[in-house]
């Protein structure tokens, strides 16, 4: 008899030890499920809310926005006068994506506000009781990815054509604007380039990043360029000879459309039909399009030149070059006698002014005083790898230089 007590003893705490794993185990299974219902976006669980997307008109306003979801001008002044450290509400650009995510209740209520700051961050702003601001960012990662192709039309066509974003060609141009006149690009021309896209989920490409390296050839001459990240932390393009791809001038001082007149010695002028020199290059241009200078230095002339240059500025930038541009609509805010410029720097706007059929840059170079032609300048590169730096250099963009077609070993290069 003791026995079968003992047997039913721990038979019953056996079901009252699964009942309680069952129960255990069903409460832990309901919480998970409840987490993974959660739909967060922002921060918010976005499961809870109808949301409504819309893009901010030309002119509109954030009480203007609001007031079409019911959110009266006391929320939306709160809004207003929000710390402009996290984002400035009086500044929302045309264009830009907000979110407005209301209560599924019968009257629904807008609860939060978001604007798309950029494709990584959006402002988030509370509209309860307690409103409130922060600054939501997606997580993003860097890949690296390479393209290859042949001129057809264009750089930006053959960029497009392969898959990359229209601002890969962009870079493409800055990097190589001292060393490369891409107005001058032929068909045939081909390039390889690795460079690296900032991605959300490894699948929608956010920007592109910058250029690792780069191989474009044209008229057949390799143009190669490494990012590196020399003295002082400062990343830069240098070639497979350690050379910096900056030089003291840029190869032109404006985006143009065509060359319309060239260096000569003798040219008709179109107005006058009088045969003289004509030294400089003539860059045909929409009126207005800025001009920018070719390097650092300093304006010594600002002014009108009466025998038909119009409105023109000179740069002395060393002790041999000077640079003149002619027939401007106009200078730059800041520019006149005496300031110090820097390469790239605004400097004024292409225009018709003076003795000239149409608006165009006429652009000149003088070397000791000496007219030369800018399309010939051979100019030396601008802080190139120091010797005992070299071995380092091409340790470290040796990886590079077999992906791009330099085959030789970086043992072996000679420096």
């Amino acid at each position: 008899m003791h026995r079968i007590y003992l047997l039913l003893l721990s038979f019953a705490v056996c079901v009252v030890y699964g009942c309680g794993n069952r129960t255990t185990q069903q409460t832990v299974d309901e919480e998970t499920a409840e987490e993974d219902s959660v739909n967060l976006r922002w921060g918010i669980d976005v499961g809870k809310y109808d949301v409504i997307d819309g893009t901010i008109k030309n002119g509109q306003i954030l009480s203007k926005l609001l007031e079409e979801y019911g959110v009266g001008a006391k929320v939306a002044g709160e809004l207003e006068k929000a710390p402009s450290e996290v984002f400035n509400v009086r500044k929302l650009r045309y264009g830009k994506n907000y979110h407005i995510l209301c209560t599924k209740d019968s009257i629904a209520q807008a609860e939060w506000f978001v604007y798309d700051i950029n494709p990584i961050s959006s402002a988030v702003y509370s509209l309860c009781d307690s409103i409130y601001c922060y600054i939501d960012t997606v997580a993003t990662d860097t890949v690296q990815r390479h393209i290859s192709g042949k001129i057809t039309s264009s750089l930006w066509n053959a960029m497009i054509d392969g898959g990359a974003s229209y601002e890969l060609s962009g870079l493409i141009a800055d990097m190589y604007s001292w060393t490369i006149d891409f107005f001058g690009v032929q068909q045939g021309d081909s390039f390889s380039v690795y460079y690296q896209d900032i991605v959300i989920g490894d699948t929608v490409r956010v920007a592109t990043d910058r250029i690792l390296a780069s191989n474009f050839i044209t008229a057949g001459a390799d143009h190669y360029a490494f990012y590196y990240v020399y003295r002082e932390g400062r990343g830069e393009y240098f070639d497979d000879k350690g050379n910096s791809l900056r030089r003291a001038f840029l190869k032109a001082p404006l985006s143009y459309t065509r060359i319309s007149s060239t260096f000569s010695n003798a040219r008709k002028h179109p107005i006058t039909k009088v045969v003289r020199p004509h030294h400089g290059v003539d860059y045909a241009a929409p009126s207005g399009t800025p001009v920018y200078s070719v390097g650092d230095g300093v304006v010594t002339v600002k002014g009108w030149d009466s025998k038909g240059g119009g409105n023109y500025l000179k740069i002395k930038h060393n002790a041999t070059y000077t640079t003149e541009y002619m027939h401007l609509k106009g200078f730059a805010s800041g520019i006149s006698q005496g300031s110090h410029v820097k390469q790239g720097q605004l400097i004024g706007y292409v225009g018709a002014t003076g003795m000239a059929t149409g608006p165009h840059l006429d652009y000149r170079v003088f070397k000791d005083g000496t007219p030369i032609n800018p399309l010939r300048m051979d100019l030396p590169a601008v802080d190139p790898i120091a010797k005992e730096d070299m071995p380092e250099y091409l340790r470290t963009v040796a990886p590079y230089m077999s992906l791009i077609g330099i085959d030789i070993a970086p043992s072996t290069y000679q420096y």
